[in-house]
């Protein structure tokens, strides 16, 4: 019996000094930054977990576009939805100044999208235009906070959609997720608990074809590491202020094993080559500690 103690107390010492030299990499990281930041670690198979500001509500921006997506999957699973469904956008519903690669695609509207490729614009190119139209489609903002209420989903608000988000900078502020919801959340996922295995193997592999914040998560990764991730940028107010540069995602590393990660930058006067940056270093430190 000492011995089995004496085991778990060294896999404890263990754990405790890993957590310490990585939050010694990620505060030499942050060190002096004019911004908050908040960092989130979850190993799936080890339980491993690591957060800095990780209680702390910040603005999601469009890493919610993960939760909307959830929940119009759920409804596919429950036989409400269809992915072949169409789903018909008019010219009103193209925004202008929004990002879209729908309108650029589609610039005289009057198309008719197949719920699928909507999902694919809105999750892996973030797409604004598609993600009102599939808010709308589900009931709105609230459908998606009831569903991840349903789910246990701690720490999450929705309140807005894109187009709200884009008169108002307070209504950025009023969606967001602590760093340790977000990576709670896509262990839910991940494990099966927030969708149908279809369902989450479909979604999965729409975050892995994530074409968006190259230069953050998993820029410094080794090349076709899988990684299934949701970005989020505000861009700069008028003062210079960036609300949000964001991403979360699920690292498969080498060996077959999982984490989750969260680095969310708010609320930062730095340039936006160094927020992505700090995203981006992060994301490394954290790969090299699961890979010692």
């Amino acid at each position: 019996m000492k011995k089995i103690g004496l085991f778990f107390l060294l896999i404890s010492s263990l754990a405790v000094a890993q957590k310490s030299v990585l939050e010694q990499k990620i505060n030499s990281i942050t060190e002096g930054k004019k911004a908050t930041v908040g960092v989130s670690v979850l190993g799936f198979e080890n339980n491993f977990k690591y957060s800095k500001n990780g209680d702390q509500p910040l603005p999601t921006l469009s890493v919610f576009k993960f939760h909307i997506a959830c929940t119009v999957l759920d409804l596919v699973d429950q036989g409400k939805l269809s992915l072949d469904q169409k789903l018909f956008f008019k010219k009103e519903d193209m925004l202008e100044n929004t990002w879209s690669p729908i309108r650029e695609k589609y610039p005289d509207a009057n198309v008719s999208l197949p719920l699928s490729e909507v999902l694919d614009y809105t999750v892996a190119l973030s797409d604004n235009n598609g993600c009102d139209v599939l808010l709308r489609l589900i009931g709105g903002p609230q459908t998606v906070q009831k569903f991840m209420d349903s789910k246990g989903v701690k720490g999450f608000q929705i309140k807005h959609n894109e187009a709200e988000m884009h008169k108002s900078w307070k209504a950025l502020y009023e969606n967001y997720s602590t760093p340790n919801s977000s990576v709670q959340v896509l262990k839910k996922f991940y494990d099966g608990k927030l969708l149908s295995k279809k369902s989450t193997g479909y979604l999965m592999q729409i975050m892995i074809g994530t074409k968006t914040g190259t230069n953050k998560i998993i820029e410094q990764l080794p090349k076709n590491t899988p990684v299934a991730h949701k970005t989020g940028s505000s861009g700069k107010n008028d003062n210079g202020l960036t609300v949000a540069e964001n991403d979360m995602g699920i690292i498969t590393l080498p060996n077959g094993k999982h984490y989750a990660i969260t680095v969310f930058v708010n609320d930062s006067m730095e340039t936006d080559a160094v927020n992505c940056k700090m995203v981006s270093d992060i994301s490394k430190a954290v790969w090299d500690d699961f890979n010692k």
